[in-house]
């Protein structure tokens, strides 16, 4: 399967549509658990479910004009971004003032809340990546497969062909270039 996956990220790289389709059928199951984790991550107040996050991403992958997977940690990597984005987008919508989003319903809980999503930080975040991944593309794609993916040091050491310690360094970088990002006055860890 390896070099049959192998194959089918060079085809897709080179702008092939059916590679592209047949790609992501493969990957789907694996893609599916990374939309789980990527709303476990979100709390239950996210408003998109996994399906749809999914399809969505797809979507938009799918449009890209020019994708690069040269491997699949990139390719995962950049299904990350994407998914990261659709989240970031529907957010957006949901508190849009035209849509009501300044307006809030508020009732008694009935029931222990998860983790609810703060938009602000959310965008606060997603930008900050951005940001990161035009300085240290590396570093941003380690973010995005450890924080939104939730994949271990290990696994992304595996995927990149990489040692264990060479995935942590990068991890520890981000984090600092993170941290300053998004609290400059803090001393505080991620």
């Amino acid at each position: 399967m390896n070099g049959t996956l192998h194959a089918l990220i060079s085809a897709a790289d080179s702008g092939d549509l059916a590679a592209r389709d047949s790609l992501f059928a493969s990957l789907y199951t694996e893609l599916h658990q990374l939309a789980r984790r990527q709303l476990a991550r979100r709390g239950s107040d996210a408003g998109i479910g996994v399906t749809t996050l999914l399809h969505d991403a797809y979507l938009a992958m799918a449009t890209n004009a020019e994708p690069t997977f040269p491997d699949r940690a990139r390719f995962m990597g950049y299904a990350a971004r994407v998914m990261r984005g659709v989240i970031v987008d529907h957010a957006r919508e949901r508190h849009a003032i035209k849509r009501g989003g300044a307006f809030e319903i508020t009732s008694l809980p009935t029931e222990v809340a998860g983790h609810a999503v703060d938009y602000n930080e959310l965008l606060a975040i997603s930008t900050a990546i951005d940001d990161l991944a035009k300085v240290e593309p590396a570093l941003a794609q380690i973010v995005d497969l450890r924080f939104f993916c939730g994949f271990s040091i290990l696994e992304i050491a595996a995927m990149q062909a990489v040692s264990e310690r060479t995935v942590q360094r990068k991890w520890e970088k981000a984090r600092i270039y993170l941290r300053q990002y998004l609290r400059p006055d803090s001393t505080e860890t991620l």
